[in-house]
């Protein structure tokens, strides 16, 4: 196993909005704990030594009214750009992933919890494929994921593209995983699923 520790570290991977975080929330009333890194760089933004770092990278014009960072526009910039790109995650991600690390250890220090969850889209990008138990893929279809991208703010395909284009391609990312979760019916097939995956990770841990 990849995963030095005695809980399961599970994966959960997938395209932009295919429904990763969904997964991840089911994941949970199972007994998982969820570390999601999306979450963690949201914070972060709202930390003023961290906020000045950025502005210092991007200027002012990546704020508000409120003085605090838009991330949208934050957003807009750094994907129109790989080297300011390069540069945020440069930023961003030594924190989070030193935040993974210490919520890792102290999950697996809890009797209740049963495995852990990692619900971080650049996994595979940083290098922590080999560090889970198990990998999962959540597939949905691209109609399907532009019309949650646009629900969740994101102007659609375009955003969805220029994005991916940044990440390793979905159909390398469903060549790493374990198990691939069909995101293209209903909810009550979805936790089906995710339930019948679970039942087979406690079964071999």
């Amino acid at each position: 196993m990849g995963n030095p520790t005695n809980k399961p570290l599970i994966a959960i991977i997938g395209g932009i909005a295919s429904g990763k975080s969904t997964v991840a929330e089911q994941f949970a009333k199972l007994g998982c704990a969820v570390i999601d890194a999306d979450k963690m760089a949201h914070d972060l933004l709202e930390e003023d030594s961290f906020r000045d770092e950025v502005v210092h990278l991007f200027g002012p014009e990546i704020l508000d009214a409120s003085g605090a960072i838009d991330r949208g526009k934050l957003a807009s910039m750094a994907f129109a750009d790989a080297g300011q790109l390069g540069r945020l995650n440069d930023v961003i991600h030594p924190r989070v992933l030193r935040q993974t690390e210490e919520l890792i250890e102290r999950y697996n220090r809890k009797p209740g919890v049963k495995a852990i969850v990692l619900d971080m889209p650049l996994l595979v990008e940083v290098g922590w494929a080999g560090r889970c138990d198990r990998i999962i893929f959540v597939d949905c279809d691209r109609a399907r994921r532009r019309h949650r991208a646009k629900c969740k703010g994101l102007a659609g395909e375009r955003d969805i593209k220029i994005r991916e284009n940044f990440q390793i391609s979905l159909d390398r990312k469903k060549r790493l995983a374990d198990n691939t979760i069909d995101n293209n019916s209903d909810f009550s097939t979805l936790v089906r699923q995710i339930k019948n995956i679970f039942s087979d990770i406690t079964k071999n841990s």
